[in-house]
């Protein structure tokens, strides 16, 4: 069974990213046949990934999307639009190739590994991982989601199913979820992190009225004066209003950069995991690539904290992983750009022409 101190020992390894094999990836950018800056996100996107892997030439092969499923006690206050029966029919559903992120994962060609961490119900398809550490959370409305024990072990099931993909030869990992109820504790572990007020961080989720949107923030107050989470222990946030899922989710952020492999963030609901990861770990951050724009208040509220910007904004609200892998097909492009474009030499191009436009850092 992980111990805490197996966790401290995981934080400990993790590493900056690589400055000189950034340097490198710079000056390559400058010498391909293009204005300079002129390839926008896609320059910005190579030269971290050349900091991450320490290749400034690299081709991202093997993608995986590793999406944790799990329920949350809360949604007997009446948080959610969805019954909690739809986690585990949607988790199926996943391997089935019948979700929205399945789907796209499918269609780009990114493997996709559904694990189930806390899902409140016996689940008997093989293709699902069984790594369930409860049948879901207690209610954080009348005490904590869960013990801090299990918090760590929840971590580490995600540290785990993230290692186990990249020794498989994951080049890239995306991470998602699904759990009925969870944007409810996503609000309240962010509140909990970074001192917001709940009503700032507090969406609709899948769809919630007027009414219910104002039962959700009181339930999330209550949730947070009722447990008191520490503000500087992430792990003391997670188990006390947290979720099974987004413990998860944080312990393969950790892993990922730990093994120097990029990650891609989802929406609002992994966007607080990778601030827990971040939070125990500030190295972290470096190994981390958003991918699109969530439409819950408290997405902008985790982005700006984190110091990141989404990849794109298509509207999306789905969760599941769904924006993974549209964001790794710009990774790949990222990669080919920096490895295939012909330099200015190879092109047979002076590009004395451009020494104003670089004199002035366009």
């Amino acid at each position: 069974m992980c111990e805490e101190r197996d966790l401290l020992a995981l934080i400990e390894s993790v590493r900056p990213l690589d400055g000189d094999a950034m340097e490198r990836a710079r000056r390559r950018q400058a010498e391909l046949a293009k204005p300079p800056g002129s390839l926008g996100r896609l320059e910005e996107l190579s030269v971290q990934l050349a900091g991450i892997t320490g290749r400034v030439c690299d081709t991202l092969e093997k993608k995986v999307l590793l999406v944790f499923c799990a329920d949350n006690g809360v949604v007997e206050e009446g948080v959610a639009v969805a019954p909690q029966s739809v986690t585990a029919a949607q988790t199926v559903n996943l391997v089935r190739h019948r979700t929205g992120a399945s789907v796209l994962a499918r269609r780009f060609g990114v493997e996709l590994c559904v694990c189930d961490v806390g899902v409140n119900a016996a689940l008997s398809d093989g293709r699902i991982l069984n790594r369930k550490i409860a049948f879901g959370t207690a209610n954080i409305a009348k005490g904590p989601a869960m013990s801090r024990e299990d918090a760590v072990r929840a971590i580490w099931a995600g540290v785990d199913t993230a290692e186990e993909a990249i020794q498989e030869g994951a080049a890239v990992l995306g991470v998602g979820e699904m759990g009925i109820g969870n944007t409810t504790t996503s609000s309240a572990v962010l509140a909990a992190l970074t001192g917001a007020s709940v009503p700032a961080v507090t969406g609709r989720g899948g769809g919630l009225t007027d009414e219910g949107l104002c039962r959700k923030v009181a339930v999330i107050e209550r949730a947070l004066a009722v447990n008191a989470p520490d503000g500087a222990d992430p792990v003391d946030v997670l188990a006390k209003v947290g979720g099974l899922d987004i413990c998860a989710m944080c312990g393969a952020f950790l892993l990922a950069a730990s093994r120097r492999v990029p990650a891609v963030i989802d929406g609002f609901i992994c966007a607080v995991a990778a601030l827990c990861a971040v939070r125990l770990c500030p190295e972290v951050r470096g190994f981390l690539i958003p991918s699109h724009a969530s439409r819950e208040p408290g997405y902008r509220v985790a982005m700006e904290t984190l110091g990141l910007e989404p990849l794109f904004d298509l509207r999306m609200r789905l969760g599941e992983g769904s924006g993974c892998p549209i964001a790794m097909m710009m990774l790949d492009a990222a990669a080919a750009v920096m490895r295939d474009m012909a330099t200015f030499a190879e092109a047979g191009i002076d590009d004395q022409y451009l020494d104003s436009v670089r004199g002035e850092g366009v």
